[in-house]
């Protein structure tokens, strides 16, 4: 968001109510663009560029998504002109508190309706990452979520899974049922031939052991794939 700031002046000669910590303090914080809290992280620019500046080179890089941002690393925010080490941690730092946030919004128990509620669950797990993983929620007889386990991870293009780590967890834990979720770091929903292998296998197992899987579902940032859904589990 461009607020048409004189790129000729430092932060300390804009006007007091137009600086971002100054403008946090007498407006609030939901006043601030993405570039000024960013700005606010970076505390300082370059010699020819403010720290507001800066952060609008970031959000470029992004396509002022901060989902984007989050992706990055380290190495990836300090190509970027301006932006050291200690910089691109302390933007990172931020956006690990805010995801850490999610996780403690609630502490009741969840009980699983729908996949939807699944989907719901992982999101602050499996999020932004770069690689596979592989969890196993188990659930009790009335399908309340008994634990979350991560059984496995990979690379950016698979991972495997061992059927029997997966009911080796669900046996220790007592679980009734379980539901399986894999993540796709490429955002294809689209189940591989091993996905659907894998779930025919874990599904038969689970048969046997009288501990259902209920569901597998493929994570996305944007989206998912429900076997259960789609009537192909």
């Amino acid at each position: 968001m461009d607020q048409g700031y004189n790129t000729s002046l430092k932060i300390s000669q804009w006007a007091e109510e137009d600086r971002p910590r100054e403008k946090l303090m007498l407006k609030g914080k939901s006043t601030l663009s993405d570039a000024e809290l960013i700005g606010i992280l970076l505390r300082s620019g370059t010699v020819s560029l403010t720290a507001v500046e800066v952060a609008k080179l970031i959000l470029r890089q992004v396509n002022n998504d901060l989902n984007e941002l989050a992706k990055l690393t380290v190495h990836d925010l300090q190509k970027i002109k301006g932006v050291g080490e200690a910089k691109a941690i302390s933007i990172i730092s931020a956006l690990e508190l805010g995801r850490r946030r999610k996780e403690t919004v609630s502490v009741k128990k969840d009980i699983i309706t729908s996949s939807q509620i699944v989907y719901d669950i992982m999101y602050q797990y499996l999020v932004d990452l770069n690689h596979e993983q592989f969890w196993v929620i188990m659930l009790n007889r009335a399908n309340m979520v008994l634990k979350k386990v991560m059984v496995s991870q990979g690379g950016v293009s698979g991972t495997v899974a061992d059927p029997k780590l997966i009911f080796k967890s669900a046996l220790e834990n007592l679980a009734s049922a379980i539901i399986l979720v894999h993540n796709h770091p490429s955002g294809n929903l689209k189940p591989s031939e091993a996905d659907i292998a894998l779930t025919r296998k874990v599904k038969s197992a689970g048969s046997l052991l009288e501990i259902p899987v209920l569901d597998h579902l493929i994570f996305t940032n944007n989206g998912y794939y429900s076997f259960a859904d789609e009537g192909t589990i």
